[in-house]
């Protein structure tokens, strides 16, 4: 999607990628079959190409300060590690004077025994390369916490005292490196099994005044990395009404696919204009927009598969907008697409995504 942004601008595209049937390869001008450490590839994409990026945060931040060396990076090495590293990010946070979630940092067996009960229950998290609820176990008591690091094999970890929520919100911002910054309006999110299902904007239930304090807040976790790019700032709203940061995603980011379709920008040409050095247009929602995220289990089903789902009823649906990545093989949980919904107004997008959802089999609570 970033490719097809950047060409459409006029740009020519290499994709540095170890998987042989890479979707963003396969649409590039040229793909580049290396690991995102091998000198070799990092070498011949600095040769070939004016700015690099990334378009996934788990891409060894060493990768991106080689190239740094050579090229135009952005976001830069530095920004990147701080989102791969969960204590370090909350710290981030906190210096940027973002309130976050209380939690505690454990490396070791003393850090362990001097955890605050009052942080139980709880959500203990891989330090690193957690994501989509992959490395994260909810912990009641002193006891379950000790067994569940002993099961993380003993890697630092953040636990993270559980919060009732009201809703999980997002905000995009796309920064420049002359510093200009504007974002999207702020998404209201649903997950399912630790995995983003749905994302609806407006955000159906924020207040203004939430809607402000969560721009504002993603504007100063932003400029306090001396961020470039499209940065995702994902927030817990709470029951008591408080906002608290929960994470961020280097990149264009799942809750922004609606962008490409109810939006006059989408967040990949954001990430392109960034890169390039381009003026950043203050982004306009034109439609109400709901996305719904496919994972590979749609291509499941009583009889076996995989079977593609039944994509001709869904684009029957006035306003629906299909996104598949060209994934070669559908697994479980594996993202393989998004289904965009927009409508004149909030309650007629989200009418037609509950009947497009109950067509493919996926739940219609949202």
């Amino acid at each position: 999607m970033f490719v097809h942004a950047a060409q459409a601008l006029g740009y020519r595209c290499i994709v540095l990628d170890p998987d042989a049937v890479s979707p963003a390869g396969a649409v590039a001008e040229k793909h580049i079959k290396a690991d995102y450490l091998d000198s070799f590839g990092l070498a011949q994409l600095a040769r070939d190409c004016d700015a690099i990026t990334t378009e996934f945060e788990n891409v060894p931040a060493l990768a991106l300060e080689t190239l740094a060396g050579m090229r135009v990076v952005a976001p830069a090495a530095a920004s990147v590690a701080v989102c791969q590293d969960r204590a370090i990010e909350k710290a981030h946070f906190e210096a940027a004077g973002v309130p976050c979630a209380p939690h505690a940092v454990i490396t070791n067996e003393i850090e362990l025994t001097a955890v605050d009960p009052a942080l139980l229950p709880g959500i203990l998290k891989t330090s690193r390369m957690g994501y989509d609820g992959k490395g994260q176990v909810r912990v009641a008591t002193t006891a379950e916490l000790a067994q569940a690091w002993e099961g993380l094999k003993r890697v630092p970890c953040v636990l993270e005292q559980l919060l009732p929520l009201k809703a999980e919100l997002s905000v995009l911002v796309a920064r420049g490196a002359d510093g200009q910054i504007v974002n999207f309006p702020v998404q209201q999110n649903l997950h399912r099994g630790g995995i983003l299902a749905v994302t609806e904007v407006p955000a159906p239930d924020v207040p203004v005044e939430v809607d402000r304090l969560a721009v504002a807040a993603a504007r100063q976790v932003a400029d306090a990395l001396n961020y470039v790019g499209v940065l995702c700032i994902e927030f817990f709203w709470l029951q008591d009404g408080r906002l608290v940061v929960n994470e961020m995603a280097p990149r264009p980011h799942n809750s922004g696919h609606w962008t490409m379709n109810g939006a006059d920008v989408s967040q990949f040409e954001l990430q392109v204009r960034a890169l390039a050095g381009l003026p950043l247009p203050a982004p306009r929602q034109h439609s109400a927009s709901v996305m719904l995220n496919l994972l590979g289990d749609l291509w499941f089903n009583d009889d076996g598969g995989p079977t593609p789902p039944a994509w001709d009823r869904v684009l029957a649906l006035p306003g629906t907008h299909l996104h598949l990545y060209g994934k070669a093989d559908a697994r479980h949980g594996r993202k393989m697409g998004h289904l965009n919904i927009t409508a004149d107004t909030p309650e007629a997008a989200h009418a037609v995504a509950v009947e497009a959802a109950a067509i493919l089999g996926l739940p219609t609570d949202f």
